[in-house]
C-alpha cells in the first residue's frame, strides 16, 4: 500500500511558524505567520512526526495473539499476516485512518521484483540489471561465466591511467544496490569499491567484467522455499592477508534460516591478522555476533533456538575457541573476539568443522574457479540457489 502525502499526517509537538506563501497572503493580516499543527514536506520534524503517528496507530490497533508483520519505507508499506482475514482487516483500518492506495499482492518494491507461488517466493532484480547494463553501455558486451578471474590481483595501480571518478563511482553504486539479491557478486563488487578514491583503467576493467557476468546471468535471484525448516545456522571463512595494499584479511559470512539465505557479508577486517588462525577466529566471532542478534530478533516472532551451528573450516580456530589453555597463545588478539568462547560455553552456539569444499562463505572471500563458483552459487540444499524468473 502507498500512503498519499504521508508527511502531512504527522502532528508536531514543537512550536513551528511559517511565513505565508507568496501570492496566498491574507488580505486582512498580510504580515502575520502561521502556526503549524501538522508537519509539512521540507520540515526537519516531518519524518519523525509521521513515524510517531503511524507507530501510535499501530500500537493502538493491536492484534491480540495474531501475527502481523508490517514493513515501512517512508510512505510505502508492505504487510502480511498469519491468515487472510487479519490482512484484510488491517488494510481496512489503515484506509479509514489514512488516505492511501492499495496496490494488491506484492510484486515490486524498491527495485526488487517479487514472484510468489505455491512453493515459495522468488526475489530478483532482472529489470534493474537490464537497466544498468543499458545505462553503462554494457548491453552488447561479451558475457563471462564468473564475476572475477582467479588471476585478477587488484591493487592501487598508481602508474595506471586515471579514469572518470564520477562514472566509476556510479558503476559501483549501481552494483552495490544489486547485491541485495545477488550474493554471487558481493565479493567482486566490494573489492572494486575499495578503489573509488583513485580509480584506474585496471579497476574499471574489473568492474566491467562484473557487468559482463551480469549479461550472462541477468535473471538470477534468491529463492525462499515455503517448505524450508526454521533452523538457524551460520558459515564463516577468511582469506588471510588477502588485501595486496595493507595485507588485511577478508572476512566472509552467510546466515541461513533453513535453506534460505537471509544475511551475507564480505568485508575487509579492521586489523592485520598475524596468522590464518587469527583471521578465521575473528570472522567466526563476527559471525557469532550476527547469529545472536538474529536469534534475539526471531524470538520476538515466537521462534526459539537451542545451540546454533556455526560452521568453520579451520580446526585450529575451533580449538582456540573451545580450549582455554590455547588462549595464552592468542593474547595478541583483541579481547572482544574472545566472547566467541563465552557463548560456546553458554550453549548459544555450537562450533562445527566443515570441509573447505562445503564452506559456503568461501564465495565471499576470494575469486573462485568456474566449477567451484557455480557449485556454491547453486548449492544443492538451495542455500545459494538462484532460480530464474521463468522458474527454470
Amino acid at each position: 500500500m502507498d500512503v498519499k502525502s504521508a508527511f502531512l499526517n504527522g502532528f508536531i509537538e514543537e512550536e513551528v511558524y511559517v511565513r505565508q506563501p507568496p501570492s496566498f497572503e491574507s488580505a486582512r493580516f498580510p504580515d502575520r505567520v502561521y502556526k503549524l499543527r501538522k508537519a509539512l514536506y521540507g520540515l526537519k520534524q516531518a519524518p519523525r512526526a509521521w513515524y510517531a503517528r503511524l507507530k501510535s496507530f499501530l500500537l493502538k490497533s493491536g492484534r491480540g495473539g495474531d501475527t502481523l508483520i508490517v514493513q515501512i519505507y517512508v510512505d510505502d508499506i508492505i504487510f502480511g499476516g498469519s491468515f487472510h482475514a487479519l490482512v484484510s482487516s488491517f488494510a481496512e483500518q489503515m484506509s479509514r485512518e489514512f488516505e492511501m492506495s492499495l496496490m494488491g499482492e506484492l510484486q515490486f518494491f524498491l527495485g526488487l521484483q517479487i514472484k510468489q507461488g505455491p512453493e515459495g517466493t522468488f526475489i530478483h532484480q532482472a529489470k534493474y540489471t537490464r537497466d544498468i547494463l543499458k545505462k553503462f553501455e554494457m548491453g552488447d558486451s561479451n558475457p563471462v561465466t564468473t564475476p572475477m578471474s582467479t588471476n585478477t590481483v587488484l591493487d592501487a595501480n598508481e602508474d595506471g591511467e586515471a579514469v572518470d571518478q564520477k562514472e566509476f563511482r556510479g558503476m559501483i553504486g549501481s552494483l552495490l544496490y544489486l547485491t541485495a539479491t545477488r550474493p554471487d557478486i558481493q565479493f567482486a563488487v566490494c573489492l572494486c569499491a575499495r578503489y573509488q578514491a583513485s580509480p584506474r583503467t585496471f579497476h574499471r576493467q574489473a568492474v566491467k567484467r562484473i557487468f559482463r557476468y551480469l549479461k550472462f546471468t541477468p535473471e538470477l535471484g534468491l529463492w525462499y522455499s515455503l517448505g524450508s525448516s526454521l533452523s538457524l545456522r551460520g558459515f564463516s571463512d577468511a582469506d588471510h592477508a588477502g588485501c595486496r595494499i595493507d595485507r588485511k584479511s577478508t572476512s566472509g559470512t552467510c546466515h541461513l534460516l533453513g535453506t534460505s539465505l537471509v544475511f551475507w557479508s564480505s568485508r575487509k577486517q579492521a586489523s592485520v591478522s598475524l596468522s590464518t588462525i587469527e583471521a578465521e577466529y575473528i570472522v567466526a566471532a563476527s559471525c557469532c555476533s550476527q547469529l545472536l542478534w538474529m536469534k534475539a530478533t526471531l524470538s520476538d516472532f515466537g521462534l526459539k533456538f537451542g545451540k546454533i551451528p556455526l560452521l568453520v573450516d579451520s580446526t585450529s580456530a575451533i580449538s582456540v575457541a573451545k580450549n582455554p589453555v590455547l588462549h595464552s597463545r592468542t593474547k595478541h588478539i583483541d579481547v572482544r573476539f574472545h566472547f566467541l568462547r563465552d557463548h560456546y560455553e553458554k550453549g548459544d552456539i555450537d562450533l562445527i568443522h566443515v570441509v573447505s569444499v562445503n564452506q559456503l562463505a568461501d564465495i565471499f572471500t576470494k575469486p573462485l574457479e568456474f566449477d567451484t563458483f557455480t557449485r556454491l552459487r547453486g548449492y544443492r540444499l538451495k542455500v545459494l540457489t538462484m532460480h530464474s524468473s521463468r522458474g527454470d
